[in-house]
């Protein structure tokens, strides 16, 4: 990775997680979690399923409630935030499932996700004087992921690749702080995978800083500045792609190989 996108240790991380755990009855999703996501940087995220990493991004944006820790978004408190609240300090996020409104058009689903709407939703999204700056905003973002000339199609009607786009794209229409992409990769094929890691790069400039959980590992390889690993909850290791995905209990965890190669 250049050193262009190398973020310097004295910045005020853009996400500070400490001592997070999140549990459900005796089972442990997140276990003591430590990490930070600095200003300008892509933190790959990896993992076995079950590792805790859907876990990780539901308990940072507050769809689940953490049990202990502390959660920091620059420099304020998120740990106990609402959902919503939570959105509109700037955290953004995509889903391993497409989430979109199939009833209403591709233009239609970036303008909803507008801030100004959602801290008041019964403002008329074409009102005067926020008309012509939310929709050059929102055709901005469409025109960024290649999604400009289907902007009146139903979104219904998109291929799984432009759904996917369509939902990053909406992302942004909240001006997010921290991006985070669920497995953005997720039943996409090889040219859409290439695609999505071209677009993930153009994006990288118009955040704060990404988060990205995936399971591609030439996705998380090419585009991670730092990869942290995790296994049942935990952190187990962290560092650049060479550090990470040749750490012994990393691939204990993917491949049952312990640190001579040989079957655990």
């Amino acid at each position: 990775m250049s050193s262009e996108h190398q973020s310097p240790l004295k910045l005020e991380p853009v996400l500070k997680v400490g001592a997070l755990c999140k549990h459900f009855g005796g089972i442990k999703a997140l276990d003591g979690i430590d990490l930070e996501v600095m200003p300008g940087e892509i933190l790959g995220v990896i993992g076995p399923n079950g590792a805790g990493k859907t876990a990780l991004i539901n308990t940072i944006t507050g769809f689940y409630r953490a049990t202990s820790g502390h959660i920091q978004l620059g420099k304020t408190e998120i740990t106990h935030l609402p959902m919503h609240h939570i959105g509109r300090l700037g955290v953004g996020r995509t889903f391993q499932n497409i989430r979109l409104f199939k009833r209403m058009s591709v233009l239609e689903n970036v303008l909803v996700a507008f801030k100004i709407f959602a801290v008041k939703p019964m403002r008329s999204l074409f009102g005067a004087g926020h008309r012509k700056e939310v929709l050059e905003k929102a055709m901005h973002w469409l025109a960024l992921l290649q999604l400009a000339d289907k902007a009146n199609q139903s979104a219904a009607s998109l291929s799984y690749g432009d759904a996917r786009r369509l939902e990053i794209a909406r992302a942004l229409a909240g001006d997010p702080k921290l991006l985070l992409l669920d497995e953005p990769a997720a039943g996409m094929n090889e040219s859409e995978t290439q695609q999505l890691m071209l677009d993930v790069q153009k994006i990288r400039t118009n955040v704060g800083a990404i988060m990205l959980i995936e399971h591609d590992m030439n996705m998380i390889r090419k585009l991670s500045d730092r990869i942290l690993a995790m296994d049942y909850g935990k952190k187990i290791a962290q560092g650049n792609a060479d550090e990470v995905l040749q750490h012994p209990d990393v691939l204990k965890a993917y491949l049952g190989l312990d640190s001579e190669g040989e079957d655990a």
